[in-house]
């Protein structure tokens, strides 16, 4: 009985896993820079409106309640959502995307709010979130300046929706003033 050969396998060795290659779409890393920066400044103040138009939610009193409790939640709740778009176009452009307070904090233009300690009336509120509706603006208005002259068409479309959003959460509370 002839013995039967067995096969004795080479172990090839591990290769190493592929690396992503450099990111080429059709912007240049100064060009994605600046504007991953602008949609940072951009995201943190869009944050800090959130959290303050949320803890405005919470906190309101007097005879608007229940006008700006629906309202506010409106507003939030579509804020939330476009959160993300922006942090995800920051990623697209190859930049990690800022994530917590301490960084919103330092890159936001609007104050933070206190809501545990101290709630403002009303009017005072409203009057707030149209200022900070207002300040997302003009960030939005920077970082698309930029992004325009970059030829960046999917941060101006962003940037263009959400200037249309927080130009009318500004007109829909400063007629609540009026």
């Amino acid at each position: 009985m002839a013995k039967k050969k067995t096969a004795t396998r080479t172990r090839q060795p591990a290769t190493t896993p592929a690396t992503a290659p450099a990111i080429d779409i059709g912007l240049s890393a100064t060009e994605r820079k600046k504007i991953a920066d602008g949609l940072s400044h951009f995201l943190a103040d869009a944050y800090t409106l959130y959290l303050k138009t949320h803890n405005f939610h919470w906190n309101v009193t007097g005879p608007m309640f229940n006008t700006l409790h629906l309202m506010f939640e409106t507003q939030y709740s579509e804020q939330w959502t476009a959160l993300d778009l922006v942090a995800e176009r920051i990623r697209a452009l190859g930049y990690n995307a800022p994530g917590s307070y301490a960084e919103f904090v330092e890159l936001s233009s609007i104050p933070e709010e206190p809501g545990l300690t101290e709630a403002p009336e009303w009017r005072e509120m409203v009057r707030q979130l149209t200022v900070g509706n207002e300040a997302v603006c003009r960030t939005a208005r920077r970082t698309l300046k930029t992004a325009e002259a970059a030829s960046d068409d999917p941060t101006v479309d962003l940037m263009t929706q959400r200037l249309q959003t927080h130009e009318k959460y500004a007109w829909m509370l400063r007629s609540l003033l009026q």
